[in-house]
């Protein structure tokens, strides 16, 4: 090779995280920049007058999470830690004592951040946004 640095890689390999770049980070998402944050999954669905988010969260009480909407963007966290021991038992593995999860999402379309609720069933948090008034479907009148 005269001139010519050869790169120890394949093509393959190259596209792979060439298209791989572009599914996790989208760039815009409804005009606005695409927030997608986090490692709690999430089942995000909408009808005419609001859009619904729900997340499972075995384990976490209420009083564990907090959830805020804040300019079109959901973000729940949820911490647990649990500081007691049994003195007369010994560990070898200890793993469900403590943890926390957290997600950033952006909501799809303009939602009123003043109309949230959120509730928590059987370790299933169900978060409700009214659409805003803009966003809502309106029906015309045929002149």
């Amino acid at each position: 090779m005269t001139g010519l640095m050869r790169r120890n890689t394949s093509l393959p390999g190259e596209l792979d995280e060439f298209f791989n770049s572009f599914l996790r980070t989208p760039s815009w998402i409804n005009g606005s920049a695409a927030i997608d944050e986090g490692a709690l999954a999430l089942d995000v669905s909408e009808s005419d007058s609001e859009v619904i988010v729900r997340a499972s969260l075995p384990g976490f009480k209420k009083s564990d999470v907090e959830v805020e909407v804040h300019d079109g963007v959901l973000t729940i966290k949820a911490t647990r830690d649990e500081q007691s021991e049994e003195s007369n038992e010994r560990y070898y593995r200890r793993e469900r004592r403590s943890g926390s999860l957290s997600r950033r999402v952006a909501l799809p379309g303009a939602v009123d951040n003043g109309k949230a609720t959120a509730t928590m069933t059987d370790g299933v948090l169900e978060v409700r946004v009214a659409r805003s008034a803009e966003a809502q479907p309106r029906k015309l009148s045929i002149n």
